[in-house]
């Protein structure tokens, strides 16, 4: 699994126009599942999501995480972060895992999250989203964790 994580004031996403969910400070999480992820790989970055620290403390230096500062986290499914653009001027996304198992992963990666103490929205998998993002900083990470690494 991918994940990217950006640092916001305020993030939302809206489908057909309509806005579906919204959240203020926190992470939007944007999320990727390839072939072999299972729930291993949801379980470990959403801890890790949770307690990562990129948000400032009083002095300025980043020591707070999302739980440390009652963040909350808008988490949209990401197929495109498997895109493999090496060859030709086309991206591929034979890495990322079809719908059908991409779907559950992605919820799953939320509902850990939300376990962790974090209000978690969602976007709309499979829609075509348009994502608002005010990032904060900016502060942009990435993190990946795949079945065969066992290390993120």
């Amino acid at each position: 699994m991918k994940v990217v994580l950006q640092r916001v004031r305020r993030s939302a996403v809206s489908v057909d126009g309509k806005l579906v969910s919204e959240i203020g400070r926190g992470l939007n999480v944007l999320v990727g599942v390839g072939h072999g992820d299972r729930e291993a790989e949801a379980t470990w970055l959403a801890e890790k999501v949770a307690t990562l620290r990129v948000f400032e403390d009083d002095q300025g230096l980043t020591n707070r995480s999302l739980l440390d500062v009652g963040g909350e986290a808008l988490v949209v499914s990401q197929f495109t972060l498997y895109a493999d653009a090496r060859k030709g001027r086309r991206p591929g996304f034979t890495d990322a895992a079809p719908p059908e198992l991409a779907e559950p992963l992605v919820r799953r990666f939320a509902e850990h999250l939300a376990a962790q103490g974090v209000p978690v929205q969602m976007g709309v998998f499979g829609a075509h989203m348009t994502v608002e993002i005010v990032n904060d900083g900016p502060v942009t990470i990435l993190l990946e964790r795949s079945p065969s690494s066992g290390v993120g």
